[in-house]
């Protein structure tokens, strides 16, 4: 299982109707899809009670629709959108382009799609904080990019993403769309770039029914944002800014009495769950804090002073609820009941919220009230004359209000839905309940209510083909409980990614499975509930999330929502093998099947592996008698070895008639939601040409973690994982080499605190590895290296940029393997990172490289001799090549281990 995977997980209930889930996919309510979005996430503080309610009478008061456009996970402006959402109760999206699957990760080894999970699930925490909807598009972060040309030709062009920015913005449908980014070199990062220009050019193309009509014949009708604005025109936290360079000004230090702080410091609260970012330590003092923002297109008349600034970006927009009218132009002649209506259910928000602290009941009433006449819009205007695009706009709102409605009104009532799954609580994530096709579960359903509050009926959201009827029920005056039984369809959609992509390595682009979750962070939780009940003749909904509890290895109980997974989970440990051409002719292969039947369950486990290769045993007969129960099996696999290649072992278990070969993972965390990755149940392997020093003993000090120590056992050097806190402590002088994982310094601190140490047996003799770190302030101030050097954030992105061998004949190239320019073809991701731009004639450079356009790079591989010993530096990004099996990289890192014992070695 990947290291991250479960760090603990706090997923709880929380009725948060945001938009028709219909809407999102073009089309109507169906079983698949309840009236309501509803998060299985615990309400934040400020979400409920008092606070709650008086927020939500906030956003009662208008219909205002905000859409900001970013990059990557945590590129989001979050106090701008905390204040607009919280602080003006604007209903605001956030669209991320992609998950940010090719960062680093700060938390441990895993990359790629593994990590754009956890991000997804980092950044849909952060967004509660801010208080809106996310969004993503199928872009995938391929890694750093430098130019916005090298985005898009990664991207197979602007209408990838563009299409699935404009399917946003016309479900969305915002008043205003603000890009993060300016568009321009300011932004840096390619992505960012580009996020800001496919915003501009959405902002238009939304509007044409010319582009992506396909959208259209599902449902979508054409939308024009009002206006358009652009950010990163100002340095960001400044406290001015040249009056010609912005439009809006936003002072986001302001401090919010409902949320007892800034909303900049709120914001930061959120960003704070995106640890694998490194965000956890971010603070931001009080004090005023601004953001500035240009506006750069409009279709509305201008709404600037004299010096071109407005006060908001909803200048010269009506949003207020009886403006929904009169914005409908020429087509309000078609809807005479509108206005009046409008009027009417202004007047009950009016009345709610000046009746919250004199007569609790009559602002349950009035809100309830209200929502009667939401819906009964809804039904007019579907019946209406207007054109389909007056009536979408106009649904989009109106059900966005009775949503709202339903959230205020259920906390001024003080009722409540919770829906546990009937099952013993697991002992750890692993074995917590999982639903599986083809059986049944039971759920209890728990109403609870003030006093007048009838209950009229409990019932369950289901996809398609599922089942249920009700088992058992019992009352209170303060309690309702109804207990269900659940049958699974056999044909029931696992609870995972609608995404994919085939080589996460490689490919930029991901592949949408299920086109009714496109654009979402993850499909809907497949269990989830409603309760109907009456107060004084009105009637309310209440919406919750089927849980299912578990502990975590504190012991200590926490939940997640219900989710389908199959029978048997199937994974092959690690997922990548490198194979030595010179090592034996077998290799060992393990395998994890895991249980989700409640009953007892067998089968046969056997390996598909390449022709002229056989795995011994060739079948293993596996027994299982609980859920949760995993059995280990290890196969022992004969290959030829002879040539190198890259092939993959498959593994396959079968049973009642079914074949499993894929497996997944738990990925969450105590702070977090839960999702799962799913892989197959494949292991790819690498066959390479590498010779391997024999006797060499490396000592690896992890640091943010990463699995080279892993590969370096495969093709047989004998690796020790070195305790940071035990560096102290620890003789060095048993090892050959040590290596310092990458960002170690940045992660571990007992690295600067042990650093003569480190120096000291590089003087008596030993070799020193020392790979990138991220903290380039605090790396150069602690005066790392044995002679002068400077870390820079110099980096070389492009994986094929050439790569120059500048000293020939030194041994790195030679011993024990013959390295050559060739053995930098097939990398991926990037070349490396952090380099060095500065260095004392005792390094000596040993490999340059640069981008296209850019000057030569010559600071990503220094070697140094110091005392008897070898010091090295390397920027290259050996972390991404090494687990992906990439033969030169391979090779190469190998002779950076045996640098400085090539005559030891030779003689041994």
């Amino acid at each position: 299982m990947p290291d991250f995977t479960y760090l603990g997980g706090c997923v709880r209930r929380l009725v948060f109707a945001v938009l028709v889930l219909a809407l999102l996919c073009g089309g109507a309510v169906t079983a698949d899809m309840p009236a309501a979005a509803v998060s299985p996430v615990e309400p934040l503080p400020a979400d409920t009670g008092a606070a709650g309610l008086q927020e939500m009478f906030l956003r009662l008061h208008t219909t205002a629709r905000l859409m900001q456009v970013v990059a990557h996970p945590d590129d989001e402006d979050g106090g701008v959108l905390t204040i607009e959402s919280r602080g003006k109760g604007a209903t605001v999206l956030l669209q991320t382009l992609n998950r940010g699957e090719g960062g680093q990760n700060k938390l441990g080894s895993n990359l790629f799609d593994v990590l754009g999970v956890l991000r997804t699930l980092e950044l849909t925490q952060a967004d509660r904080y801010y208080g809106v909807e996310q969004r993503f598009t199928r872009v995938a972060d391929f890694g750093y990019s430098k130019t916005p040309e090298e985005t898009f030709q990664k991207w197979d062009g602007h209408d990838i993403p563009l299409g699935d920015m404009v399917r946003v913005i016309r479900t969305f449908q915002p008043d205003v769309l603000v890009a993060r980014f300016s568009g321009t070199d300011r932004d840096g990062h390619g992505h960012h770039q580009a996020s800001a220009i496919l915003t501009r050019e959405a902002f238009h193309a939304a509007a044409d029914p010319e582009r992506f009509p396909e959208q259209l014949k599902e449902g979508l009708q054409p939308w024009q944002a009002k206006k358009l604005y652009i950010g990163n025109v100002c340095d960001w936290g400044a406290k001015t800014c040249a009056d010609e360079k912005y439009t809006v000004e936003l002072n986001t230090g302001k401090t919010n009495p409902l949320l007892g702080e800034s909303y900049i410091q709120f914001a930061l609260d959120g960003l704070k769950h995106q640890l694998s970012q490194g965000a956890g330590a971010w603070t931001v003092e009080p004090g005023d804090r601004f953001a500035f923002y240009k506006l750069v297109d409009s279709v509305l008349p201008s709404t600037t002073d004299s010096k071109s600034h407005e006060k908001d970006f909803f200048d010269g927009i009506d949003t207020s609820v009886t403006g929904l009218a009169a914005r409908l132009g020429a087509e309000k002649s078609k809807a005479p009941f509108l206005q009046a209506a409008l009027v009417e259910l202004q007047t009950k928000v009016t009345q709610a919220s000046a009746a919250e602290k004199s007569d609790p009941t009559k602002t349950t009433d009035a809100l309830l009230s209200g929502r009667q006449i939401a819906g009964r819009l809804i039904e007019q205007v579907k019946q209406s004359g207007l054109s389909l695009a007056a009536k979408a706009w106009l649904e989009v709102r109106l059900r966005t209000k009775k949503d709202q409605l339903d959230q205020a009104a259920n906390l001024a009532a003080g009722v409540g839905l919770h829906v546990n799954v009937d099952v013993p609580v697991g002992t750890d994530p692993d074995k917590a309940y999982m639903a599986v096709p083809g059986e049944s579960f039971d759920v209890t359903a728990h109403f609870s209510r003030k006093a007048n509050v009838q209950l009229e009926k409990v019932e369950l959201d289901l996809p398609s083909g599922w089942k249920y009827r009700e088992i058992k029920k019992a009352s209170t005056a303060a309690n309702s409980a109804m207990s269900f039984r659940i049958t699974v369809p056999t044909d029931a959609s696992y609870t995972r990614p609608y995404w994919h992509r085939n080589d996460p390595e490689t490919d930029a682009l991901n592949t949408i499975d299920d086109m009714r979750y496109v654009t979402l962070p993850f499909p809907p939780p497949p269990v989830r509930a409603h309760a109907i009940y009456v107060l004084d003749g009105n009637v309310g909904v209440t919406r919750a999330v089927a849980m299912v509890k578990y502990k975590d290895e504190s012991e200590k109980e926490l939940e997640r929502a219900v989710a389908v997974a199959p029978a048997f989970s199937v994974m092959l440990e690690p997922g990548q093998q490198v194979i030595p051409t010179e090592g034996d002719l077998v290799c060992k292969v393990k395998v994890a099947v895991s249980s989700n039947l409640r009953s007892a369950g067998q089968g046969t486990l056997h390996l598909e592996v390449p022709a002229g290769w056989r795995a011994e045993p060739a079948t293993l007969q596996l027994d299982f008698h609980a859920a949760g129960e995993k059995a280990e099996s290890e196969f022992s696999v004969f290959h030829d070895g002879l040539k190198e290649e890259r092939t993959q072992i498959r593994a396959i278990f079968e049973s009642g008639g079914k074949k499993y070969s894929e497996g997944y993972s738990v990925v969450t965390r105590e702070d977090l939601d839960t999702f799962y990755y799913y892989q197959p149940a494949t292991q790819h392997v690498s066959v390479v040409d590498v010779k391997v020093p024999h006797g060499l003993k490396v000592g690896y000090i992890m640091g943010a973690g990463d699995d080279i120590p892993t590969v370096l056992k495969q093709i047989g050097i004998d690796v020790s994982l070195v305790p940071a806190e035990k560096l102290a402590t620890e003789d060095l002088n048993q090892y050959g080499t040590v290596v310092l994982g990458i960002r170690a310094n940045d992660t571990q601190k007992e690295i600067a605190e042990n650093h003569q140490k480190l120096l000291d047996y590089v003087s008596g003799g030993g070799t020193l590895i020392v790979q990138y770190n991220t903290g380039v302030g605090d790396f150069n101030k602690d005066d790392l290296t044995p002679f002068h050097a400077q870390l820079s954030r110099i980096r070389v992105s492009v994986e094929e940029a050439p790569v120059q061998i500048l000293a020939p004949d030194d041994s790195v190239f030679h011993y024990p393997n013959s390295i050559s320019e060739k053995d930098f073809d097939g990398w991926v991701q990037e070349r490396g990172l952090y380099f060095m731009d500065q260095w004392d004639n005792e390094f000596k450079p040993l490999l340059a490289c640069h981008d296209p356009g850019e000057p030569e790079q010559k600071g990503g591989l220094l070697r140094a001799q110091y005392g008897k010993g070898t010091y090295i530096y390397t920027g290259y990004a050996f972390f991404r090549q090494l687990p992906a099996g990439v033969p030169g990289a391979i090779r190469l890192y190998v002779n950076l281990l045996a640098a400085g014992h090539e005559a030891a070695m030779a003689s041994s």
